[in-house]
């Protein structure tokens, strides 16, 4: 007799973002190209390693005196601290003061698990979150599993073509006291000085827990340290927060999932307290996190020289980016193309808004075989002087034949 399944009742899942990508590989167009990759690439369509990276993991495989028995729970010490100075910087004021720690995660979204598990079990008060970033982030997922009421909000104004920072003082003033807010590309969000004392102000008169996301420190700006100065407004302020911290895209290790679940309290004994909980969530959820990422950032952040040659990488990486984003505005201005495009080099980092709407993505795709998110948003590291040209004639064709339809 024929065994029933226990799994008879299970649906298939629903198709996510990723859907795009199968349908890219699908096509068998010879001018296809796919423009939303999740990490930088090479000129030669590669995904790009830092020149130090790929030199350290040689050396470590090569070290004969590694000892590779289980990590702690916690993670490598070295790298937890070595983050932590990345972060704050070494004579920073919560570092100093020793009210900032960490555990080592499996990549961001391991952080936004552990995260989220210590607010569910300690701070069942707050049990809505807001999502507030330059684009739809996949952290809602996690924390709607969990059972948090989650409201998701972008700073991107797609009728403006900018990103607008009154778009997240408007939810904080609306949102509900005591509430998470999970806040992503902050850095992009360019407050002025009265925005950011209207945004503190709000945020503690409401007791909102901020829980922030660096997800590529060093390639917004090309400065480690301007990419993560905000959050010395935080710390100054007397905030205590998380911040999920991933090492994984700024140095090319994206198949390692190498992150930081960070934490700042207000003093060290309630630091301990919170590593402690945290330690026990992790053991539960990975027990041991790997290692061979952890070391090769270790080694190149504890050593100046290697360390330099990073840095100086990072900033050769959004030069790049810079230049692409110029190149491009320039081109469509001299095609004629309708509409502004400003918008395209006053966004940061290698991720930014076209500012098309859906129709004209829609013709990019169809028409030109040249794959989008819906939203615009592509990665301009995928732009190289082999394919300059045939995107920009494409992107003014979509405008124009868009305009054309209007009439």
């Amino acid at each position: 007799m024929p065994t029933l399944s226990v799994f008879t009742d299970v649906p298939m899942a629903q198709k996510l973002e990723g859907s795009l990508l199968k349908t890219y590989k699908q096509d068998d167009n010879p001018n296809k190209m796919f423009l939303a990759y999740k990490v930088c690439m090479t000129s030669k369509g590669r995904p790009w390693v830092s020149s130090v990276v790929r030199k350290t993991r040689m050396q470590i495989a090569q070290d004969p005196s590694l000892n590779y028995e289980y990590t702690p729970v916690m993670g490598m010490k070295s790298f937890v601290q070595a983050s932590l100075n990345l972060l704050f910087g070494k004579n920073s004021q919560v570092i100093v003061e020793n009210r900032a720690g960490g555990v080592q995660t499996v990549g961001d979204s391991g952080a936004f698990q552990l995260g989220a598990q210590f607010l569910k079990s300690w701070c069942q008060s707050s049990q809505i979150v807001y999502i507030v970033s330059s684009q739809k982030e996949p952290h809602g997922l996690i924390f709607q599993d969990m059972g948090f009421t989650v409201y998701e909000h972008t700073f991107w104004d797609s009728a403006h073509l900018c990103l607008d920072p009154n778009m997240l003082l408007d939810v904080v003033k609306h949102a509900p006291h005591g509430c998470v807010f999970v806040i992503g590309s902050m850095g992009n969000c360019q407050l002025t000085p009265s925005q950011w004392t209207q945004l503190m102000t709000l945020m503690k008169s409401k007791e909102i827990f901020p829980f922030f996301d660096i997800p590529y420190q060093g390639l917004s700006t090309g400065d480690l340290e301007e990419d993560a100065r905000f959050l010395h407004y935080f710390v100054s302020q007397g905030f205590e927060f998380f911040c999920s911290q991933s090492l994984s895209k700024n140095f090319g290790i994206y198949d390692e999932g190498v992150g930081t679940l960070v934490v700042v309290a207000l003093n060290n004994q309630l630091l301990l307290r919170v590593l402690s909980q945290l330690m026990n969530f992790a053991r539960a959820l990975w027990l041991n996190p790997p290692t061979t990422g952890a070391r090769i950032i270790t080694s190149v952040l504890c050593n100046p020289a290697m360390q330099g040659e990073w840095r100086q990488s990072l900033e050769g990486v959004v030069e790049n980016v810079m230049m692409t984003k110029e190149k491009v505005k320039e081109k469509l201005r001299l095609l004629g193309t309708p509409g502004s495009w400003d918008h395209i080099t006053e966004q940061k980092g290698s991720h930014s808004y076209l500012g098309l709407n859906s129709q004209q993505v829609e013709y990019l795709i169809s028409e030109k075989h040249i794959y989008i998110p819906k939203n615009g948003r592509i990665n301009f590291t995928c732009i190289n002087s082999y394919n300059i040209d045939y995107i920009t004639s494409s992107i003014n064709e979509a405008v124009c034949f868009t305009k054309d339809s209007e009439r």
